[in-house]
């Protein structure tokens, strides 16, 4: 069998089984295959050993698109490496594609990896111009909990404000299969990454929707059995009820890793890849 229609049907079936059962070197592993690597690594938090590989498109424009991608894991395991399929395919939207590393728990619980975030963003914007991005087009973007990390910056001021930033400076947030107003008590391990239960409230990006926001693209698979797709539908909502702009995108009989298996093969699932196209580049 060869590696695309392996890793399709692993995509539908025993991906997400060999995903959550913690096998992530096999999946990744046949999705990275053939893969160039990183244009480019930098080192964007120095003090905390943090980085991110950096893509640039085949036939890059002047002051292309910039978008900051954070990858899935449960907040607790992944790798910019992992994720070279995605930064190499994203490419394909004209844009600039920085993967970020950002601090795991439990040895990091929240908000920490929300600061990562925030500072990977300003050091995109700082060094756009390196890697032929423009500063003032810079999307975040994420799968999952790095989902959650994307939409919460673009609602929750006080990560970007740390940096001499704000939300509405983002040109827009990417959500792919995003956990944005989520049950923590009873789980023991989202306790042990979002801490007391003061806190909680502070993790839920559609908890701070104030009509400051950024343009959002939500996708979500319709048998997401993870993260309810309710609460794509329900971030929606409240961004719209503001008049922030907001676009959805239901993958039909979609799984919680469905929209990573249609980057991997955008021809089995072209509309996944042509939305964030559209979006990327609308002016």
């Amino acid at each position: 069998m060869n590696r695309f229609l392996c890793f399709f049907r692993l995509g539908l079936t025993g991906a997400a089984a060999l995903l959550l059962a913690g096998c992530q070197t096999i999946v990744f592993g046949i999705a990275n295959r053939g893969v160039a690597h990183p244009d480019a690594t930098a080192v964007y938090d120095s003090a905390r050993g943090l980085s991110l590989d950096i893509y640039k498109p085949a036939a890059p424009s002047a002051r292309a698109p910039v978008v900051v991608f954070f990858y899935g894991g449960s907040w607790q395991r992944g790798s910019r490496a992992q994720y070279r399929f995605v930064g190499r395919r994203l490419t394909e939207t004209g844009a600039v594609v920085m993967v970020a590393d950002y601090r795991l728990a439990p040895a990091t619980p929240f908000p920490g990896f929300m600061h990562d975030g925030a500072r990977a963003v300003a050091w995109a914007r700082q060094h756009a111009t390196d890697y032929g991005g423009d500063p003032a087009r810079v999307f975040v973007a994420g799968h999952s909990a790095g989902a959650q990390i994307a939409a919460l910056l673009g609602t929750d001021a006080r990560y970007l404000e740390a940096q001499g930033l704000k939300p509405a400076q983002l040109a827009g947030v990417i959500g792919l299969s995003g956990p944005y107003d989520f049950t923590i008590q009873g789980d023991r391990a989202l306790e042990g990454v979002f801490g007391p239960a003061w806190q909680w409230p502070k993790a839920m990006a559609a908890g701070f929707v104030d009509g400051d926001e950024p343009p959002f693209l939500l996708a979500i698979g319709s048998d997401d059995k993870i993260v309810s797709p309710g609460q794509t539908f329900e971030l929606a909502r409240k961004l719209k009820a503001r008049g922030v702009p907001v676009q959805t995108l239901t993958l039909p009989g979609g799984s919680h890793f469905t929209p990573l298996v249609e980057l991997y093969a955008p021809k089995r699932g072209p509309q996944l890849l042509q939305a964030i196209d559209d979006f990327v580049r609308a002016p």
